[in-house]
């Protein structure tokens, strides 16, 4: 029999490239033959920020593009325009995949035996049916987030969505508790993904992630980067909505696993920027465990410059050691530049760089506590380094995310989003020296050994995975799926 041939296709954003890049190496760690498909826009920042080899692969694990299909960009080392690439792809990206398949029969290489798009980019599941080859998708979200996506054409049918006007967005009106949302009891409308906070009917965010999410339904199963103890009545709802539903979270400790079994896969990764590994030293000068406040908003946060201000006088009150990462991008429509005077104030606590290598900052024993936009894949690195959050969500099922952080699984508190320097200065302190920071360090050491045990031998990601593996390779019972993935 010839080889399994997985072809893996993210959006071209780093939250999605990481996950998706984990589970293509677990996948191969398997047995399977794996293309990973990138936008050619991302495959040059990946050549520009790990050097001209890093994209060789290997000659089992290859690496493909397609063009995204936007004009050139004025910056060649950020994340696109989101509603852009979302409607680019939406519109030409399954003839962009029709080719590269195409060209993929003609390399000699293994016929394509599955497809495993991101679930946002759910134009390959058209091709998928075309050629008759097996594709599921990959939610690289929280369960609770894809859940609320899920539900936007419910609030749009019963009138939640779109606001009849802005007075809605401060009236109260987003506090109203929706009742037909499975799993998530008490969700109020605000803790839905922010696209439904528009007067707009025709926003576009709103309807491509409403029919992204229904799109779902056309796949043979869902995958999603959790695991089931931390969303559990979430996970559950979705077993009864969909026949397949592998958790196969948190990724990277099992991408670790996976590199273990066949160390060439260490070599291969995603990280759009440039990693600067130095402040590991820095971490290691530090004398005093859990004492450092990491801040890093992600790849596709921006904020304006007074926030940022506000941000940077906020450590400087709270008196801690910090590392923060800014990235050059960070800053809307301009340089994120510091204040000179915050800069002298802290220069002998703080350390700043454009990107680090995350996983192995969180499980340093110095870091304390974690101010984070709530983006899932930081959250999830949080919840592994069992180290609590300060939140300020951005957008989209980070708002999700952070509710559940603070308010399901208590190892968090939120930030307001028009933060104040006082505000910043005062969770901080509350997070690392307050009583409810204790609480919170408990109940973070307490996930962190339930994510453990999710991805060890017997754990329910390590038997999704195989689960996953089975169904991939034909050898599952369609029938029974529901029983196998639960």
């Amino acid at each position: 029999m010839s080889r399994p041939h997985a072809v893996l296709i993210p959006y071209p954003a780093q939250g999605h490239v990481t996950p998706l890049l984990h589970l293509a190496k677990v996948l191969h760690a398997r047995g399977f033959f794996v293309t990973f498909v990138n936008s050619e826009y991302n495959h040059r920042r990946l050549l520009r920020s790990r050097g001209a080899d890093s994209l060789a692969g290997l000659d089992d694990f290859r690496f493909e593009t397609i063009p995204d299909g936007l004009p050139p960009c004025e910056n060649d080392d950020v994340t696109q325009d989101i509603p852009s690439l979302c409607t680019s792809f939406a519109t030409h990206g399954a003839a962009l995949l029709r080719d590269l398949l195409a060209r993929l029969d003609d390399a000699g290489r293994p016929p394509v035996s599955c497809l495993i798009p991101d679930g946002v980019m759910s134009f390959a599941l058209e091709v998928a049916e075309e050629m008759g080859i097996p594709a599921l998708v990959f939610w690289t979200t929280s369960a609770c987030g894809f859940m609320g996506y899920l539900h936007f054409a419910e609030l749009i049918d019963r009138g939640y969505v779109p606001l009849k006007d802005e007075s809605y967005l401060t009236n109260g009106y987003l506090d109203t508790v929706l009742d037909r949302v499975p799993g998530m009891p008490g969700i109020r409308l605000r803790d839905m993904p922010s696209f439904v906070r528009t007067t707009d009917r025709d926003d576009v965010m709103l309807n491509f992630d409403s029919g992204e999410a229904q799109n779902a339904h056309r796949a043979q199963g869902v995958i999603l980067n959790t695991f089931d103890a931390v969303e559990q009545d979430v996970v559950d709802a979705l077993r009864l909505i969909f026949p397949r539903v592998y958790t196969v979270g948190p990724l990277p400790a099992l991408a670790v696993a996976a590199a273990r079994a066949r160390s060439e896969l260490e070599a291969i990764g995603g990280n759009l920027w440039k990693e600067d590994a130095s402040c590991v030293a820095w971490l290691d000068g530090q004398q005093q465990p859990g004492s450092v406040v990491y801040v890093n908003f992600g790849s596709i946060t921006v904020m304006s410059h007074a926030h940022l201000i506000e941000f940077a006088w906020g450590l400087a009150r709270c008196g801690r050691p910090f590392m923060w990462v800014i990235r050059p991008d960070l800053v809307a429509g301009e340089t994120a530049v510091l204040p000179e005077e915050f800069v002298d104030e802290t220069k002998d606590r703080g350390i700043f760089l454009s990107w680090c290598p995350q996983e192995q900052v969180l499980g340093h024993p110095a870091i304390g506590l974690f101010l984070t936009h709530s983006g899932w894949n930081s959250t999830q690195e949080s919840i592994c380094a069992g180290v609590p959050m300060i939140c300020w969500p951005f957008f989209a099922e980070q708002i999700t995310n952070c509710r559940y952080v603070c308010a399901e699984w208590g190892i968090g508190l939120e930030i307001d989003s028009n933060v104040r320097r006082e505000d910043v200065a005062r969770l901080v302190l509350e997070a690392m020296d307050g009583d409810k920071g204790k609480d919170m360090r408990a109940k973070a050491a307490m996930w962190k050994e339930k994510a453990v045990a999710a991805t060890a031998e017997g754990g329910t990601s390590s038997i999704g995975i195989g689960r996953l593996v089975e169904f991939l390779l034909g050898r599952s019972d369609p029938e029974s799926s529901n029983l196998l993935c639960c």
